[in-house]
Order: structure tokens, then C-alpha cells, then sequence
């Protein structure tokens, strides 16, 4: 899917997938290669990630049920771990550096478009 910073028109991600299976969210990045320039991974639902096992810092933002961003963690190192944000209902994992090359901050709604059927999901 595609994702965009609605207030600053500007593309997070082209290829982001999604983990919602029990299997698919605890594995998350662990075992990939660094994500590339465009890629990512939102996984819904999510309160709290952890870095344990993996060998590449991360931008995270976590997101409410609307898109809105309620936390961001910019250059999350392995062996590191976020706070829990009870309000969260998903968190989108992107290359290090793409939130502050993107202007994404606190407030700010992301929009996310399936590239398979051109709609929101």
C-alpha cells in the first residue's frame, strides 16, 4: 500500500505492507533485510514494538483508528523498546530517517491507499 502525510503531501512509503495475523505482527521485521527507501510495514493492531533481535534502526509512528499520529520514534536502535500507547491502533515501521525527511510529526493524518484496488483499507 501507499502511504502519504496528509498535511505535508508528502509519500512515506510506496510499498508498505501490512501485518495483521497473530504470526505476521510478531515477526515483523525480524529475520528481513533493512527496509529500503519506500518500504515499510504497518502493523495492526499495535501498542508497543520492541528492536530485540534486529540489526537496523527504524522510524515508528504510532497511529490512532483515524490515521492520526499520537507518538514517533525516530532512528528506534536495536535493543531498544517504545513506550505502550494505549490509545494506538496500529504502527507504521519505516527506514531511518523517513519521518523527519517527510516533516511527519505528532497530530499530523496519514492516509493509506491499497495499490491493488485503489481504496482505503
Amino acid at each position: 500500500m501507499r502511504v502519504t502525510n496528509h498535511e505535508r503531501d508528502s509519500v512515506l512509503g510506496e510499498r508498505v505492507e501490512v501485518a495483521e495475523t497473530w504470526w505476521s505482527r510478531l515477526r515483523g521485521l525480524l529475520g528481513r533485510p533493512a527496509l529500503e527507501r519506500s518500504e515499510g510495514l504497518l502493523i495492526r493492531p499495535c501498542r508497543a514494538v520492541h528492536m530485540l533481535g534486529m540489526r537496523y534502526p527504524i522510524d515508528v509512528a504510532f497511529l490512532d483508528r483515524g490515521g492520526r499520529v499520537l507518538e514517533t520514534y525516530a532512528g528506534l536502535a536495536p535493543s531498544q523498546f517504545s513506550r505502550y500507547h494505549r490509545q494506538a491502533a496500529a504502527a507504521l515501521e519505516l527506514p531511518a530517517g523517513t519521518l523527519a525527511a517527510t516533516g511527519t510529526l505528532v497530530g499530523h493524518r496519514l492516509e493509506f491507499i491499497s495499490l491493488d484496488a485503489g481504496q482505503t483499507p
